[in-house]
């Protein structure tokens, strides 16, 4: 039986809620930063209603491209793309926990449009 490939990726834009904690290591350094992010949908009345949430967001660099950071500061809009990485651990009380990363291979300032308009 064959099985159809499924696409493990993402593109999302926001601003950041925070500037970027970065911790460096041997050979990479990693960002990690939240993005709010919102979706309008229209209610009965037919006004546009929207719904705000914070994805938190890992960007991985090799060390002597880290620079690319510098734009991860709090207020900036950007888009961001890349993929969704599963993560598994033990807990401190021996149970087993997951999470799903949002992991950036790409992010680039975003171009503001105005509310309601489509470029």
């Amino acid at each position: 039986m064959k099985m159809k490939k499924i696409e493990n990726s993402f593109c999302v834009s926001g601003f950041i809620g925070q500037d970027a904690t970065i911790r460096e290591f041997q050979n990479a350094s990693v960002a990690r930063f939240s993005l709010a992010v919102s979706h309008g949908e229209k209610d009965k009345e037919g006004k546009v209603q929207y719904t705000s949430a914070f994805v938190n967001l890992e960007a991985w660099r090799k060390n002597e491209a880290k620079s690319s950071f510098d734009i991860l500061k709090k207020g900036t809009l950007i888009t961001c793309q890349g993929y969704l990485k599963p993560e598994t651990w033990t807990g401190e009380d021996g149970k087993e926990r997951n999470r799903i990363n949002w992991v950036v291979t790409k992010f680039y300032p975003a171009e503001e449009i105005e509310q309601g308009k489509k470029g």
